[in-house]
């Protein structure tokens, strides 16, 4: 009897052993817990998340594009097309126009091998807080043979880059400069926005050409 006894309880014992390893090969399987499965948690499309986690999480996903399909992180654009930044702050180049329509009464007139031009700028505020407009600013350089504009004041139909753009809402202003003729009509935008903490990324460009 002791002799059974002895070969039940080893058999038991075995049974046991067995048992807790079958246990462990099933969690050998699973992934383990770390930043690459808590980032497929985060909700790239959440305009509240922080600069920092966006580009922890959502850089490479693809998430940030406009909503003409264009990557919100492409820098290289062309006029029409949309940038992104991660909270939701949204810009375009729309057009650069010849700017002939002086008030002389203001002492306004055309500068002899400059070309004035006016740019219409689309911003559109996908976040959930007002956008102070002024935090945007351009930079217009020739795309041939080199150049940059000058700031110009035009008076008439002007709407420029101020005041604040509230939440889900949508605008288009102006930005003037002046170009000297030399260096052609084809032009490069750089858009720079000096909030927020995204003054340290790589701005936006928009190449296009002037029209008018």
């Amino acid at each position: 009897m002791r002799v059974h006894a002895t070969a039940a309880a080893t058999v038991l014992l075995l049974t046991v052993l067995t048992a807790c390893g079958d246990g462990d090969d099933k969690t050998d399987g699973e992934a383990p817990v770390g930043k690459d499965s808590a980032s497929k948690q985060v909700d790239c499309t959440n305009e509240d998340l922080s600069q920092d986690e966006w580009m922890e999480h959502c850089a490479e996903d693809g998430s940030g594009t406009g909503g003409d399909g264009t990557d919100g992180q492409v820098t290289s654009l062309k006029f029409g097309e949309t940038h992104t930044w991660p909270d939701g702050i949204k810009v375009s180049i729309v057009e650069a126009r010849v700017f002939t329509d002086y008030d002389s009464e203001l002492g306004e007139s055309a500068e002899p091998g400059v070309r004035d031009l006016r740019l219409k700028v689309k911003v559109t505020n996908r976040s959930k807080q007002p956008f102070a407009l002024d935090s945007l600013s351009t930079l217009v350089e020739g795309a041939t043979n080199g150049g940059q504009a000058r700031m110009a004041i035009l008076e008439r139909g002007s709407d420029p880059l101020e005041g604040r753009l509230g939440a889900g809402v949508t605008a288009t202003k102006t930005d003037d400069s002046a170009l000297k003729t030399k260096y052609g009509r084809d032009i490069i935008v750089t858009v720079q926005r000096d909030s927020n903490g995204f003054s340290t990324e790589t701005p936006p460009e928009f190449s296009g050409t002037i029209k008018g």
